[in-house]
């Protein structure tokens, strides 16, 4: 059943300004969170929920009584905080083992390709590590703009194939090659890997996704960085090569263009 969604259109609070080279500080604590994402997975993702609402935030204004929608947000954690911070978030997640044992109350199993909502529902719609796990991400991009109305934001961030954690729990042997990686896995931990290229891991690589979403006509782009960089964020963006390996995770800032 599809929740009720009414979206509040903006009411001329001020925008803060764009999201600047955040401190060293601040991706010392997001790395040091991600090293313990197996053991301690709350710490890891409420911190990461945290900062991505402050960057949601710092580009379109506050998110209180606003409609967000948070696509493929596993067990809700990012929806939690918008919750949190006032707005109206609902989570749509295709996977039911994903929620977790509890599911949140906003939560929805729906695909990403297919939405059950109409046309221009949110102000903003959050994907966050979710491209690189879908097979046709332009399909998925293409969903997350029809159901942003328009001016409304669409967060999207993923971690690139060739970055050094683009291969997951079994980084970075992945530039060894995505089998050799698993079976290494497989042998060091004695359990198999959750992840398999071409299943439900993609190679995404940066300037293939730059290209298609700049080609695309209901949407501009706002900002292209990297998300946990912590200086010169749009910079090591715009060198080709460079940025497949050093960027580590893109973010994309796009703004849902006037119908």
């Amino acid at each position: 059943m599809t929740p009720s969604l009414r979206s509040r259109p903006r009411d001329g609070t001020s925008v803060r300004p764009a999201w600047r080279d955040p401190s060293i500080r601040r991706s010392v604590a997001l790395f040091r969170a991600f090293l313990h994402e197996q053991d301690d997975p709350e710490a890891c993702y409420a911190l990461l929920a945290r900062d991505a609402v402050d960057q949601v935030e710092a580009y379109d204004g506050p998110v209180a009584g606003r409609t967000v929608l948070d696509v493929g947000g596993g067990s809700g954690y990012f929806t939690e905080e918008f919750r949190r911070r006032g707005a109206n978030a609902f989570l749509f997640e295709p996977d039911p083992s994903e929620l977790g044992g509890e599911p949140h109350a906003a939560a929805v199993v729906a695909d990403g390709y297919l939405l059950p909502l109409r046309d221009g529902v949110a102000d903003v719609t959050f994907s966050s590590n979710v491209l690189e796990h879908v097979a046709d991400p332009e399909t998925f991009l293409s969903e997350l703009a029809r159901v942003t109305r328009p001016g409304g934001l669409i967060y999207v961030s993923f971690t690139n194939w060739l970055s050094p954690w683009g291969g997951h729990e079994w980084a970075p042997w992945h530039y060894l090659g995505a089998a050799r990686a698993r079976a290494r896995f497989q042998r060091r931990t004695g359990k198999a890997a959750k992840h398999t290229l071409g299943e439900n891991l993609f190679a995404v690589h940066i300037g293939s996704t730059l290209r298609q979403v700049r080609a695309r006509d209901d949407v501009t782009v706002v900002s292209a960085r990297s998300r946990y960089w912590p200086f010169l964020a749009e910079t090591v963006v715009k060198a080709p090569g460079i940025r497949e390996f050093a960027t580590w995770n893109l973010l994309l800032i796009l703004r849902r263009c006037p119908t």
